[in-house]
């Protein structure tokens, strides 16, 4: 028996409610929780979900940024459609008070894990669908995605910095290049990540982003103009 949630306090934060909660609770459902008390976990709804993020944030791209190329348009979603970003979404409509996870996983504040928040996004939105359809889903989805869209569309080309600046440091032999992340400002929704890259332990450069990812980028590409 699934433990008693207020669970309307979600579906005000994520702007819907459910016509059937019981979707809604399977969703938040962890594998260790649905074992412990003998009910389904919310894995099959995250394979759904999975494929229904992917589908629409590709609609979106494809409709919202004409001007990238197809490889472009792959890079710009992997780079949305990632645990990080969807731990985001987890925190930023507080998931974590709401999953349902085994005592053990309580006890290791499994209910704030990134993988298990960012992987009950993607049952929640499977549920959203079983519930009322595509529409709906979409809504929540590009609401939520759609400024990570645009930061990753406009920086789509630094994925390829490191691998430059790698291929340019280390032209005359094998080098030790490096990445930290060295500051995190900002709440966990909406943060700004500092990232130095150092050569053989001497820092060359240092660069910001919404990501890890992209602070790392921009470390290298700061890099590159300085070299």
């Amino acid at each position: 028996m699934i433990e008693m949630k207020n669970l309307s306090i979600l579906e005000k934060n994520i702007g819907y409610k459910f016509k059937n909660v019981d979707l809604l609770k399977k969703a938040l459902t962890h594998t260790s929780y649905a074992y412990e008390n003998k009910v389904e976990s919310n894995e099959k709804l995250e394979f759904l979900g999975d494929s229904i993020l992917e589908f629409l944030s590709s609609k979106y791209i494809y409709k919202n940024y004409p001007n990238l190329k197809e490889g472009e348009m792959t890079k710009v979603r992997a780079t949305v459609v990632c645990e990080e970003s969807l731990y985001k979404i987890a925190n930023k409509h507080n998931f974590s008070d709401f999953l349902y996870v085994g005592k053990s996983e309580r006890m290791h504040q499994g209910n704030r894990k990134a993988a298990i928040m960012a992987d009950s996004v993607e049952a929640v939105i499977a549920a959203m669908y079983f519930d009322s359809g595509l529409e709906t889903v979409e809504k929540f989805i590009i609401e939520n995605l759609k400024d990570e869209i645009k930061i990753a569309s406009q920086n789509v080309g630094m994925k390829d910095h490191k691998t430059v600046l790698q291929e340019r440091l280390q032209i005359n032999g094998n080098v030790d290049i490096k990445y930290d992340i060295i500051k995190e400002d900002g709440p966990d929704h909406d943060k700004t990540f500092t990232a130095e890259v150092k050569l053989n332990g001497k820092v060359l450069a240092t660069g910001e982003g919404k990501t890890k990812k992209q602070a790392e980028m921009d470390a290298a590409d700061k890099a590159l103009k300085m070299l």
